[in-house]
């Protein structure tokens, strides 16, 4: 292929509305039951509607699918299952046409166990050096090297016929990678520029704080500092080898990286590092004011240093999805475990999500929507037999997995399967279709409708900074630009403050013109 314009960084991603599409559960084009490129291209009349700035997508690369794609085979391909690599390279020009840049997904951390590199490590070769393979502790070397655990449970270790051991901080179908190896970092800088070749604008990054290793591969409950796998310090150097990357090309890296330690989080958004990553602490945030208003400071104050914008995301691929999670009456958020003991109240987490958009989308920074949160969807239960989550079996049953926020969207209310397209290989609950986006986009009052307002009005907090404003208990209010955003998450309704014009409002005010309950606003000050 001829080599397209490389994107150019404009500084879009500081202020951007970015779409996250998992491609197997989006729409599909050809009728198999399975998402694929196919159906995303014909659904990008739907998506620049909705108003969105870029694209994510989770990995569309060929893979065995035992972790829903992360397990990777081949970085240069597509899934036969979602198509074609031609096809990858129309998605993302037809899009950037539209006004709208793709970021892919890279996952570092591990690979397929059917990757090249692995099969011909299985084989005995000198590419277990790209790897962690060790013997055995105990009398036969019967007992795993060290006590790692896996992320989805049980030990990190998995016995080959010849006695060795490898590592695999996820399933076992995911050998960890030896990124102290220099043969590990050039091929993903060659990954990273075959894809910034082909347009891409930018890369989010899997697991970004996992991948280098102790090397003497030490018990995590010896209780050695740094940690023997989490935020180690030689991680900083891949990274600003991948940033030198990404500049020859104006592109922009997102990471997944989950760390207590607000400084050390910092770290990875240095102007040579990460440009930006994910905001954990106001996605497993419970709907309460106090502590959402100290997850927005905290949130504020740690990228303020390094002067990179924060990022904003309500649900994602990993999370019970946001109309399920504010349903429910608990006040915490157990993100391991999914788990609050309590049923949903649809119509109390409809009202929660509703008044939660406005939030998220008035903050300064970036914006992430999972796909089918602008639908209102609901986490949906999947038959036991029918889950494909690895973490569910790993737990041993007791967690339920992530599929029930991956299910097939629903598109058309009068069409088979929602409109998805054939028999969707999630089943999808019975009353699916009332969810539907062509019903919604009929319905000024929907979900769909609410997020096309509130992206065509965002422009309007500007991009300066967020001031707080005298506020009831229960209640947020703060200033941007020339706007206020108010949300009420107490019982009662509270009176407005003064301003000049009512933008928008994710539910209706009281007969005496006040905000009630778990309802936020737009005003124009």
């Amino acid at each position: 292929m001829g080599q397209p314009t490389p994107a150019t960084d404009d500084g879009w991603w500081r202020s951007a509305v970015i779409y996250q599409v998992y491609v197997r559960s989006f729409a599909d084009g050809d009728g198999d039951g399975t998402g694929d490129l196919a159906g995303v291209r014909a659904r990008l009349p739907y998506l620049t509607e909705l108003g969105v700035d870029a694209l994510w997508f989770t990995p569309w690369y060929r893979s065995p699918m035992k972790d829903g794609g992360y397990d990777v085979a081949d970085y240069r391909a597509i899934d036969p299952a979602f198509g074609t690599l031609a096809e990858a390279e129309k998605l993302i020009a037809e899009a950037r046409e539209l006004g709208i840049r793709t970021i892919v997904d890279i996952v570092p951390n591990h690979v397929s166990d059917q990757h090249p590199w692995f099969r011909a490590a299985l084989a005995g070769g000198p590419g277990r050096e790209l790897f962690h393979f060790r013997p055995g502790r105990g009398e036969h070397g019967e007992l795993p090297p060290n006590d790692w655990q896996s992320e989805f449970g049980g030990p990190a270790w998995t016995r080959l016929p010849d006695g060795d051991w490898y590592l695999h901080l996820f399933a076992p179908e995911q050998p960890d990678l030896n990124w102290a190896h220099p043969a590990v970092r050039q091929e993903h800088e060659e990954i990273l520029r075959f894809w910034f070749e082909r347009g891409v604008a930018g890369v989010r990054v899997d697991s970004a704080a996992l991948l280098a290793k102790d090397p003497e591969l030490p018990d995590v409950t010896e209780g050695r500092a740094p940690h023997p796998y989490v935020d180690r310090d030689e991680l900083h150097d891949v990274y600003r080898a991948w940033r030198a990357v990404a500049d020859e090309y104006g592109a922009v890296f997102v990471g997944e990286v989950w760390l207590p330690d607000t400084e050390r989080f910092a770290r990875y958004l240095r102007p040579d590092e990460l440009h930006t990553a994910f905001n954990f602490s106001f996605l497993t945030c419970p709907w309460d004011a106090d502590r959402l208003r100290t997850s927005i400071d905290d949130t504020l104050a740690e990228h303020a240093p390094v002067g990179a914008p924060a990022t904003w995301v309500l649900c994602n691929h990993d999370v019970t999805r946001t109309v399920t999670r504010y349903g429910r009456a608990d006040t915490g958020f157990d993100f391991a475990t999914k788990a609050f003991g309590t049923p949903t109240d649809l119509a109390l987490g409809t009202r929660r999500a509703r008044a939660a958009a406005l939030l998220s989308l008035a903050l300064p920074g970036a914006v992430y929507v999972y796909q089918g949160e602008e639908l209102g969807l609901p986490e949906a239960d999947i038959p036991l037999d029918r889950i494909e989550d690895p973490m569910h079996a790993r737990s041993g049953g007791t967690d339920p997995g992530r599929d029930g926020c991956r299910v097939p969207l629903p598109w058309a209310a009068g069409e088979p399967h929602a409109g998805f397209g054939g028999e969707p290989w999630l089943p999808q609950p019975d009353g699916w279709a009332a969810y539907a986006a062509d019903r919604q986009a009929e319905d000024p009052g929907s979900m769909l409708s609410l997020y096309r307002a509130a992206i065509r009005l965002r422009p309007e907090f500007g991009d300066g900074p967020l001031t707080w404003l005298p506020a009831p208990d229960g209640v947020l209010a703060f200033t941007r630009a020339d706007a206020l955003c108010v949300v009420n998450l107490a019982d009662t309704p509270v009176d407005l403050p003064a301003h000049t014009e009512l933008l928008l409002h994710s539910g209706p005010l009281d007969t005496a013109g006040r905000l009630p309950g778990d309802t936020a606003v737009w005003l124009r000050a």
